[in-house]
């Protein structure tokens, strides 16, 4: 049998391949899979496409992952190493788990919520168990066997032919292979994604009791539209991304519902409430890499000299004269009356100016006061100064900076006031854990 396969593919790479180290099939089937990559990209949520979220920021389901050891993974399994979730729940899964203000979570809501997060983070353990299956020696001799087969169902046909039927079939061994690899990844990180899944469901359902309170109803059409859109960023139609995410679509439709819902709550309950000023958005506009050329800042400043002869009593005076002049001060129109009969006081009007032509600290100080604010009194350059705000202009270039830094403080306050609220909503409702899911 290996001399009529030898003569059928004399030395071409496939039969060097196919009789070599472990190495060679490492390399062979990671190239032959490159092209299907498994795993789905991205958080599985509607965040991504339009951050849909106020004061619910989507979890990391990196965090709280037990580490495993290596495990030995049989390539030649065809079972999956986690549950399909489509199926009927079993009796265990139809038991209550929790109520939230007498509204059951069962464990099979908690099972389907666990294998959505579990397969959304779970990238590098499931690189690692790739790379474990390809270098088991059970792998290298089932692409034996592959090779052996092919030879043996194509007598006949030419060599090329037999290779190209040969370099399919590897491929999809090794998309088999790589969707095994992630699957066993799935599993080892399903137990720790069960507290958090059973935390997540409380809290949607105080958010989706909350919308109810309020009248507030998100469409079906809304939520199909979303999740379409995730399938498509991951290149997977939607039939492929729901078995990606566990069988069922139903676990990523409640969270993007409780969401959509909860920010129109939040919305209605707080958006009049919300005020970002104009000195907030230009500190985070001058925060950013090009906040120097965004903001212009209109200034006056006083200086006082310094006594010829630095004497800690002619200092003390000086600053007294500052103080005096500060206490005149009325506004950016008084700044340059303040000035007058104090000795060595030089009133300038510096017009607009570019916060990166201040040093620090006064660029900071000047940018955290209000308009026609007078900073106090800082010794500089030799002489005392106060500095002046008495107005501040966005460069047209930057309004679209200003209109995003606006948007992103809106948002860090809904957020905030949303976090409030859920605490609220939690402190008053009525939770009954009746399975402590950790243990299981």
């Amino acid at each position: 049998m290996t001399a009529g396969l030898s003569e059928t593919l004399g030395s071409g790479n496939i039969r060097r391949c196919a009789l070599a180290a472990a190495a060679c099939i490492a390399f062979s089937i990671s190239a032959a899979a490159q092209n299907g990559t498994v795993a789905v990209t991205g958080d599985g949520t509607p965040a991504a496409a339009q951050k849909p979220s106020i004061g619910d920021t989507l979890p990391d389901t990196g965090k709280g992952q037990k580490r495993h050891g290596k495990k030995s993974i049989d390539p030649g399994s065809a079972a999956t190493a986690s549950r399909d979730m489509s199926g009927p729940p079993t009796a265990e899964q139809r038991s209550i788990v929790a109520l939230v203000n007498d509204e059951p979570i069962t464990g099979y809501e908690v099972d389907q919520r666990a294998m959505m997060l579990s397969g959304t983070n779970i990238q590098t353990q499931a690189k690692a168990n790739f790379q474990a299956i390809i270098k088991d020696p059970r792998t290298s001799e089932h692409l034996k066997e592959i090779l052996q087969q092919t030879a043996r169902d194509n007598q006949g046909k030419s060599r090329e032919q037999i290779i190209a039927i040969f370099e399919q079939r590897k491929k999809e061994y090794g998309m088999s292979l790589q969707r095994r690899a992630f699957e066993s990844a799935r599993a080892s990180a399903l137990p720790a994604m069960k507290k958090q899944a059973l935390e997540e469901l409380i809290d949607d359902r105080l958010k989706t009791q909350e919308a109810k309170r309020q009248s507030v109803t998100i469409e079906d059409s809304q939520i199909d539209m979303i999740v379409k859109s995730i399938a498509e960023r991951n290149k997977m139609t939607i039939e492929q991304f729901q078995k990606q995410i566990g069988g069922s679509l139903e676990p990523i439709k409640t969270r993007i519902r409780a969401t959509l819902s909860w920010n129109e709550v939040v919305k209605k309950k707080f958006a009049p409430l919300i005020n970002v000023s104009n000195r907030d958005v230009d500190k985070l506009v001058a925060s950013a890499t090009s906040a120097n050329d965004d903001i212009e800042l209109q200034l006056q400043r006083i200086r006082i000299a310094m006594p010829a002869k630095i004497e800690e009593h002619g200092i003390a005076a000086r600053i007294q004269d500052a103080d005096k002049i500060r206490q005149k001060f009325t506004g950016c129109q008084s700044t340059a009356q303040a000035a007058m009969g104090v000795t060595g006081a030089r009133f300038e009007n510096l017009g607009k100016q570019r916060p990166a032509t201040i040093p620090e600290p006064t660029r900071t100080l000047l940018l955290n006061a209000a308009n026609g604010e007078m900073l106090p009194p800082a010794v500089n350059n030799g002489a005392i100064e106060l500095w002046v705000v008495c107005g501040r202009d966005a460069v047209k270039a930057s309004e679209v900076q200003r209109n995003q830094a606006e948007g992103e403080l809106k948002q860090k306050e809904f957020e905030l006031m949303a976090k409030r609220y859920l605490k609220d909503l939690r402190e008053d409702a009525h939770i009954e854990y009746r399975i402590d899911v950790g243990s299981k």
